[in-house]
């Protein structure tokens, strides 16, 4: 019986985890970019609330892959933090964002789920 339930419990929550797909994909379609490291515990939480919908979002790894250095691109684009998202104005938001503030940031008028 309890299996049962937990059972039951899982399906829910899964049922009820936010589809995020047509934000991220407007956030992206506007020219936004997501700059992350993979040890980078808010980068983490950050595409977490994206859920499947992070593959639709422009992420650049910045980490090489020892962790001890940043990759050129993000040298380059002067990326001082993580994660830092850059929009299509050259404006900046640095830590990590609702998604709300990112789609309006965006100019993505799409309802979130």
């Amino acid at each position: 019986m309890r299996l049962a339930l937990l059972a039951l419990g899982l399906v829910f929550l899964v049922g009820c985890t936010p589809n995020y797909s047509a934000v991220a994909q407007c956030i992206t379609d506007s020219g936004a970019t997501f700059y992350g490291a993979f040890w980078c515990p808010h980068c983490t939480a950050q595409k977490e609330a994206f859920g499947s919908a992070i593959k639709d979002i422009n992420y650049v790894e910045c980490s090489t892959p020892d962790g001890k250095s940043q990759t050129a691109i993000c040298e380059q684009a002067e990326i001082q933090s993580y994660p830092t998202w850059e929009f299509a104005d050259g404006s900046r938001l640095t830590g990590q964002q609702p998604i709300e503030r990112l789609a309006a940031k965006s100019g993505c008028s799409a309802e979130l789920p």
